[in-house]
């Protein structure tokens, strides 16, 4: 997948720093996500749920709010309101960009961010929080032996997941008068409530008071196991997969915004133009996929090489045609495993080819599982030289290449 630095106005006029994770495969939609008190854009849930959105087609844009990563800003001069109007900038910027999130996520106190927002924004259809809380002054407790220093003096030194912070009185009195429980109520749009049922951070008693305070269609899903930050990658690929799965009946399906193409070749390769110089993609069946090249050779390293590709699909035919033929024999294979290494080596063995020149060579491991005897086994490795594109590698092959006569984004007549 391609992720694109970009940068917007915030809500106050200060610039905010973003990351643009582009959708695999048909785009469904583009969602905004709002990451937890104190955190980053770049916080492991943040990455972990964005990219897996992405995977499922969600195009995400994550943003350090005013204040924080890399954004601009002072932080003991932002508050709740300001995560809200932050996030209002962003969806603004991306609809300007043409794309309009119609889905927005938050994490913890970036949950109760986007239940705020989400009314103020035409375009948002859908919204989902994660361990978030009903009530943004909860997280008033993360700081409460300094809550008096705060009141007192107007502002005081806190240290939060062991960085310092300076909190206002103004930043705890905007916490304590957002009321989170009634833009629930009067949020308009289909809620998901995702949360860890004995998150010591925020209790599961703000799940409760999110979804009570809905209206239908809502939904809630138990991240068992899991803790409030989402620390294990397993966590926030099941939160994604949860989220991709339940947004898919509120975001209209694919659209055309670009990242699609009119499928008139079996294989369309195009140049993105956005990661680096040697990105492509590559269209098969309707379906959109990346190649690259690595980082080594100025690549960015989103997606296969050419020739990883081609090793590609002498596993993959290798692997189906061991299938197709156990099966036809009905044939204890329970699963095929196909290695592939791609080589230049000299041609010792060449008989026309000259000295010093180098061939092709692809080294294929077969693993093959299931109760199968000797005679069995070496069968189906028999078989594997069969597969149509073992054959087409080792034959005569004629590339016929000629200008197309094509123009625009949508142009696929390349030869």
């Amino acid at each position: 997948m391609h992720t694109e630095t970009v940068q917007f106005e915030g809500g106050a006029g200060q610039t905010l720093a973003g990351r643009l994770d582009h959708p695999v495969g048909d785009v469904r939609g583009w969602a905004l996500f709002a990451h937890c008190f104190t955190c980053s854009k770049q916080a492991h849930a943040a990455v972990r749920v964005a990219k897996g959105l992405a995977e499922r087609g969600i195009g995400v844009l994550r943003f350090d709010f005013t204040g924080l990563g890399e954004s601009d800003g002072d932080f003991d001069s932002t508050d709740f309101s300001s995560n809200v109007s932050d996030l209002i900038a962003a969806a603004g910027w991306m609809e300007k960009t043409g794309r309009p999130p119609q889905l927005m996520v938050g994490h913890s106190l970036g949950g109760a961010a986007v239940v705020v927002a989400a009314s103020q924004v035409d375009s948002i259809k859908a919204v989902s929080t994660i361990n978030a809380p009903s009530d943004a002054a909860h997280v008033i407790h993360n700081f409460s032996d300094d809550l008096e220093e705060i009141e007192s003096k107007g502002r005081a030194k806190v240290d939060l997941a062991g960085r310092p912070f300076i909190i206002t009185r103004d930043f705890v009195e905007d916490l304590r008068e957002a009321n989170v429980t009634e833009a629930a109520r009067s949020l308009g749009r289909p809620l998901l409530v995702l949360h860890v049922p004995t998150d010591n951070v925020v209790g599961i008693d703000n799940a409760s008071g999110l979804f009570l305070a809905a209206r239908h269609p809502k939904s809630f899903v138990s991240i068992d196991g899991a803790d409030h930050f989402l620390g294990r990658a397993e966590d926030s690929g099941f939160v994604a997969s949860m989220i991709a799965a339940w947004a898919n009946r509120y975001l209209g399906g694919a659209q055309d915004d670009g990242d699609l193409i009119e499928q008139t070749h079996d294989v369309i390769v195009r140049e993105t133009g956005l990661a680096s110089h040697f990105q492509n993609e590559v269209f098969i069946n309707g379906q959109r996929y990346l190649a690259d090249e690595p980082e080594s050779v100025g690549g960015s390293n989103t997606g296969p090489d050419p020739y990883a590709w081609v090793a590609a699909g002498l596993g993959a035919c290798t692997s189906m045609t061991l299938r197709m033929y156990a099966r036809r024999k009905s044939w204890p294979l329970e699963r095929a495993i196909v290695r592939v290494d791609h080589a230049k080596n000299h041609a010792e063995d060449c008989d026309s080819c000259g000295p010093g020149d180098k061939i092709d060579v692809f080294d294929r491991h077969i693993e093959l599982e299931g109760a199968l005897d000797q005679d069995q086994a070496e069968k189906l490795l028999e078989i594997a030289d069969k597969c149509p594109v073992h054959r087409t590698l080792e034959s005569q092959v004629v590339v016929r290449t000629r200008l197309g006569t094509g123009s625009g984004k949508n142009s696929s007549q390349t030869g």
